[in-house]
Formats: C-alpha cells, structure tokens, sequence
C-alpha cells in the first residue's frame, strides 16, 4: 500500500491525498489552491496522478480548498465515484457552481487585457458547465453507515463537527497481508460549539492523516470573542461608521449569525442598539438554506430552539441581500450598519468592492473570523499593510483591523491533542497536513513528545510505501458486540423520536390539502428514517 501527497503540505490548501492498494486508487479530497497569485496558478498543474486512474474520490467537506479541483478532476479523465455525507453534496453544488462563475468571470477580465495587448486568451480553470457535469458523479451518504467499495476498500463517514455534513473517514484497506485502518481527520472542528455537534471520538487506528491548521496556540472562548463582536460593532456604530466582516459563506457566516441572533433577537434591546445586520453574499444565503434543509445534522440544543419557534438564522434587523444592485446601494448608506460578505480571505466575491469602499474610512472596522492563508489580501491586511490594490485600485487600509480568532471552525492545539487522547489504540505513524510552519512543526513536537508516535510532515508529492509484512489487523479498534447492540438501540430511540415528532409537528398531515402541500417533505424525511432502518438491518445481520 502506498499513500501520496498532492496537496496541503506545509500549507492549509489544496487538500488532495491518495491511497493506493491492490491495484485500486482512493483520493481523499481534491480541493483548490489559495493565496498568492503563484499558488492560484498551480491549480492549472497536471495533477501528478492520471484522472482517469482515480477509482474513487472520498470528500471530507464542502469548502473549496478541499473540493475546488473536482471539476478540473473530471475534465481531465476522472470516470470513478466521488462519495460524501448528504449535506456536502448539497454544499458542494453550490459551492462549485461558484467557483465555475469566479473562474469564467476572472478569465473573461483577464482576456480583455490580453486581447487589448494582441496575446494569445486564455481558458478558465473550468466552466460553469464542466461543474455541473462533476456533480452527476456525487453520491449521498449518512455518518456511521459502513460503505463497501470494494473488496479493497471499506468507508465510514464520521462527524468531524467543523461544517454541515463535515466527516471525519476511516478506512479499512484489506490487503493479502492482513487489513489497516487509516483515518483522515479533514478538518477537524471545536467542541462545545452552537449549531453543529462535536467531532467525532475515533477508538483508533494504525496510521491517521491530521490536520494542523492552529497546531501551535490556542483559541480564545467562543463567549469572549463574541462579546468583542458586539463591542466592536457598537464601537463603529457611536463613531456612525459600517463594520465589515469578511467571512467564509459555509460555516462562519452561519455561525456568526447565530451569535448575532443571541444579542439581537431581544425584545428589551432598545430600537437604536437594532443595528442593521446585512449578509450580502448570494452564496452564504444559498449556504444557509442548504443547513436549514439539513437540520437533522443539528446539535440538540440548535434543534430544540427551532422546534420552540426562534429560529437561529433569522432576527428582525438581519437583512439578506441578494441582488447586485441592493449590495452597491450599501456602500452609500450614510447610517451605521454590518455587513458580512464572501470572500472570507478577501480575495473574491461581494467583499473586495465593500473593502474598496470602506477601508480608507477611520470610522469603519474589518473583522476577520477565520484563517487567512499567506498572500491573500485578507492575511495582508491583517498583517499591516497600508495600501493594498483591490479591484485593479490602491486602496489606503484606514479602518480599524480586528482578528476574532475565537470563531475559528477548526480544531487549536489542545483539541488535537485531545483527539489523539482519545484514541484508544494510538496509530504507529502520523502524517501532519493542512499546517504551515510553524504549526505544523510544534504539533509535531508536541505529539512526538507526548504519545512517542513517529510523525512525518509530507512535502508536496512524497510517496510512502507501507510494507504488506508489517501490516497487523488490530481488531481491537473495532467496536464489540455491545457497543453495537447499544448504538442500535440508541439509534431506534432516535428513528422513533424523529417519527413521532414528524406525526405530531402537523396535524394536516393525513389532510389532503396539507398533504398535497407537504408531500415532498414528508416523503423525504421517511425516505431518510427507511434509509437508516436499512442499514440497521445490515449492522444486525453481522
């Protein structure tokens, strides 16, 4: 067996790493990547692997710096399966629909300079319709539903609690020699979050591929980071200025406007403190819609507050702003308000032109929520620069800059720590992506030092052979049969819950007006509990 790195090595983009065994090629993720304009070229690169080889394509989520090349993957050859949890594909969809209109907008500027000069145009990374063609070869799964492949490979999504329908993959590769677990982390989210439920404890496994992304620090509390937000914006407000909050369309923004609703949605607020709060990113509103049709994936407390009608997406003063012509006339209000906008690193979408409009302005602040990978304007700003070009003009950067880092989705040091802890049966070996230097280094150290596992930071295109004599079926990861019969219980309790609650939700239901308009969403809902009867079925039958 031999694993290979194509991406996010000693980096935090261009997620892509394959799995090779018995004749059969698994990649686990094939995402974009981000920053300097050298890193936004090397998405044009061969891939280092044939497409038309890949057998299967494992996605760990939606965001674009792990799914970003799907496209350019099918365009180029790829004809095999690419399988994730439900709400990926329906993020995905949405996301790479996106990333196809950027690509074909950014090459159609680009190529009238070009045209201008007599050179020779250019072709988009792909097209609109190369995306939709990449989305016929997605298939849905649930978390813990055991995926045989083939004879080769075994798949299990866990919850990686970092966005909807975010997974963390086992996989069992059976190989002559004996069988492996190998687990990807992708991106590994924070426990104790609203919205989403916490990641996923993993009972071990012989070899696990781990994100690094803040291996070296520690997040501030969500609570406190929160309050600042509100600081900040009231801050900006007294002096009559707008604050900006450049931020990931999937998972931050959501997130945000859940902390937003927290302080907001409060009748005894006084109606001057009832800041206008505008989403202005069409992307971040599909985004939503894409969590609300996937409730289910909620955490308890998220799902018992939409049950009791306070629903965590809407408040009175949140605004969503869909048409281009709404978005400019927000650059010309003359009252104070908050906008949060796409791109989160600054470098495309909505953001960029509320930027050019508002940073100059000392009254106004920016508000970064999430990482900024090296060479983007968001990461330029944060560092200092004072004069950045933004949509072709030099832009004096005035406002007051803010880094919240308490809203990060992805796991800090100690949660990934914790993540080895609980481990039952340590891996032999670690490999450390999705890290620059010098978290990446000190989670190294830290993990060497702690759990004496060898950990190994990839470079770009490493190649590892594992030798088939020293691999060893370490059953004792797997769960017994108590464990089983308990998950089954507890996944009947669940099945039955969810049943009764559809029944007594709407008492129209066997009404045929009320069936006829809620047809679609009943049927959808029963399909999915037929869906999980039917793997319990086949958990019994083992």
């Amino acid at each position: 067996m031999n694993i290979k790195f194509f991406g996010a090595t000693e980096m935090v983009t261009g997620s892509c790493h394959m799995i090779e065994a018995e004749g059969k090629k698994l990649l686990l993720d094939c995402g974009m990547f981000q920053g300097s304009r050298t890193e936004d070229l090397r998405n044009f690169d061969e891939f280092g692997f044939d497409p038309s080889e890949i057998d299967y394509l494992i996605l760990s989520h939606a965001h674009i710096d792990h799914t970003g090349r799907v496209p350019l993957l099918v365009k180029r050859g790829f004809k095999g399966r690419i399988l994730s949890v439900k709400a990926t594909t329906d993020l995905s969809e949405i996301m790479l629909l996106d990333s196809a209109h950027i690509q074909e907008q950014d090459t159609e500027w680009e190529n009238r300079k070009l045209q201008r000069r007599g050179e020779a145009l250019k072709e988009p990374l792909y097209t609109v319709d190369d995306a939709k063609l990449s989305l016929k070869f997605f298939e849905s799964y649930f978390y813990d539903q055991e995926i045989n492949l083939d004879d080769i490979f075994t798949i299990t999504f866990k919850d990686a609690g970092h966005i909807l329908g975010s997974a963390i993959v086992e996989i069992i590769v059976k190989e002559k020699a004996g069988n492996t677990k190998i687990v990807f982390t992708g991106d590994l989210g924070v426990r104790r979050r609203p919205i989403l439920k916490d990641p996923t404890i993993i009972d071990g496994c012989d070899y696990l591929i781990m994100e690094s992304t803040y291996g070296d620090e520690n997040h501030p509390e969500l609570e406190n980071s929160s309050k600042q937000l509100i600081e900040i914006i009231e801050q900006t407000a007294k002096r009559g200025g707008t604050t900006l909050i450049p931020s990931f369309a999937v998972g931050r923004t959501q997130e945000i406007i859940y902390e937003l609703n927290a302080y907001y949605d409060n009748k005894e607020l006084p109606a001057e403190m009832q800041i206008p709060i505008y989403i202005d990113s069409p992307m971040a509103i599909e985004a939503t819609e894409a969590y609300n049709k996937n409730s289910e994936l909620f955490d308890e407390e998220t799902q018992e507050l939409i049950l009791s009608g306070d629903h965590p997406f809407k408040f009175p003063n949140l605004k969503y702003v869909k048409t281009v012509e709404e978005s400019k006339m927000l650059n010309k209000t003359s009252f104070p308000c908050v906008i949060i906008s796409a791109s989160g690193m600054c470098d495309a979408g909505r953001i960029r032109h509320h930027i050019k409009h508002n940073a100059w302005n000392k009254k106004n602040s920016i508000v970064f929520v999430g990482y900024q990978a090296k060479g983007t304007t968001g990461r330029r700003i944060l560092e200092g620069e004072k004069e950045i070009k933004i949509l072709g003009e030099l832009v004096q950067i005035n406002a007051e800059i803010h880094s919240l880092e308490g809203f990060s989705a992805h796991a800090d040091q100690k949660m990934l720590l914790d993540f080895i802890r609980g481990m039952k049966h340590k891996p032999k070996k670690i490999f450390i992506v999705h890290g620059e230097a010098p978290s990446n280094t000190v989670l190294k150290s830290k993990i060497e030092e702690e759990f004496k596992i060898d950990v190994t930071i990839p470079q770009f295109q490493d190649e590892f052979s594992i030798d088939r004599d020293e691999l060893t079926h370490n059953r004792a990861y797997e769960p017994n049969i108590y464990e089983k019969q308990r998950d089954i219980k507890d996944t009947m309790q669940k099945i039955d819950k969810a049943y009764m609650n559809l029944i007594n939700k709407d008492e129209l239901l066997y009404e045929k007006n009320g069936l006829e308009e809620n047809y679609a969403e009943y049927k959808k809902v029963l399909l999915e509990l037929e869906s999980k009867l039917m793997e319990i079925n086949s958990l019994r039958s083992k």
